[in-house]
């Protein structure tokens, strides 16, 4: 007899996904830096979830031409503002930092959101939070340490904070709307609703763009911004999570703040100090810290009951068949008595 052994399926696959993922966006923090300068923030705001919302929105129209409805509309509306207050304010704050310093501090938002939870769902932060939260509050202490001259936040640091906060928001109400709808409709939709208010808000608040002198590396930026850091990276992130344990995921899309510093110090030549160091370490030690290690205790937990459960079960199996076997005597058992009746009967007739 031979035994067929099933070979399990590896997620290496996924998971490496999700670390080109992270790059993309890593890179795209570089990519608005070095464009930023050129292309003022809310323009380039409109032009990139414009084609991310164009493109994306040809490739799916298909599949969601049928599930568009008004409260699609309205739940992608909602996003779509605060995704373009986020981005704004991220790309803003890139006029006035370090892409370096954008990577961590943008990153905050992970530790913002179970207590801003707290205010709407009345959640309370676990024991995880509020150490990741004090960590982080470290790590942007270390930052803003600017030597002699003591402690202090740029205006693109403050304004990129703000960005942070912006995309906690979005994520909770992503968290609210997504359940009941079909996600990709409400992420196109949120893609053009951000990319028109890009527009309106540049046309009102910022010079137009010449369109016709943009050098060819703005181009290639405002490209990539709009199909590689918009709709692939999100391909790659929702097929990956799908097939990935949600607590690796999340470690592996944390890594995006440390492609976004390795990719500024090598494109940019930007400068890495030991207090900033410091606060880059602790900033995604706070993160791995709210998002990674409660995923993997509640999946301990969650075998340590299996484990449990299988022990009581086989326990009670245990028990059942001894007690079986008191109640109903066994053939053998049942014979004894009936050899026994036999021999007296015979002793009696000798």
């Amino acid at each position: 007899m031979t035994t067929t052994r099933i070979k399990p399926t590896s997620t290496a696959g996924f998971k490496i996904m999700l670390l080109v993922a992270a790059a993309i966006w890593g890179l795209g923090t570089v990519v608005i830096k070095s464009t930023v300068d050129a292309f003022p923030p809310s323009w380039m705001v409109g032009v990139r979830f414009t084609v991310a919302g164009v493109l994306l929105g040809l490739i799916t129209l298909r599949r969601t031409r049928g599930a568009f409805d008004t409260s699609h509309l309205r739940a992608g509306t909602m996003l779509g503002v605060f995704l373009f207050l986020s981005y704004w304010a991220n790309s803003t704050g890139l006029t006035d930092t370090t892409a370096s310093n954008s990577s961590f501090l943008t990153t905050l938002y992970v530790v913002i959101i179970p207590f801003l939870g707290w205010l709407i769902t009345h959640k309370k932060p676990t024991a995880f939070n509020i150490v990741a939260a004090l960590v982080c509050v470290a790590g942007v202490g270390c930052v803003s340490y600017a030597g002699a001259s003591g402690f202090s936040l740029r205006f693109g640091d403050l304004i990129t904070l703000l960005s942070a906060f912006f995309l906690s928001v979005h994520v909770l109400l992503t968290a609210k709307y997504a359940p009941g709808r079909d996600m990709t409709l409400l992420t196109v939709i949120q893609f053009l609703v951000a990319g028109i208010l890009g527009f309106v808000v540049g046309g009102l608040t910022e010079p137009v763009p010449n369109f016709a002198t943009l050098s060819a590396d703005t181009w290639i930026n405002l490209v990539y911004l709009g199909v590689f850091a918009s709709c692939i990276a999100l391909l790659l992130q929702n097929t990956a999570v799908a097939h990935v344990d949600p607590a690796p995921a999340s470690l592996f899309l944390a890594t995006e703040s440390v492609f976004g510093v390795s990719f500024s110090i090598v494109l940019l030549g930007e400068v890495l100090t030991l207090p900033l160091f410091a606060g880059f370490a602790l900033i995604f030690a706070g993160i791995v810290i709210s998002e990674y290690l409660p995923l993997r205790a509640e999946k301990k937990a969650a075998e340590r009951a299996t484990e449990a459960d299988d022990a009581e079960r086989a326990t009670g199996t245990a028990s059942t068949e001894r007690a079986a076997d008191t109640t109903h005597p066994s053939a053998d058992d049942g014979l004894a008595p009936m050899d026994v009746e036999a021999a007296l009967g015979e002793l009696e007739e000798l």
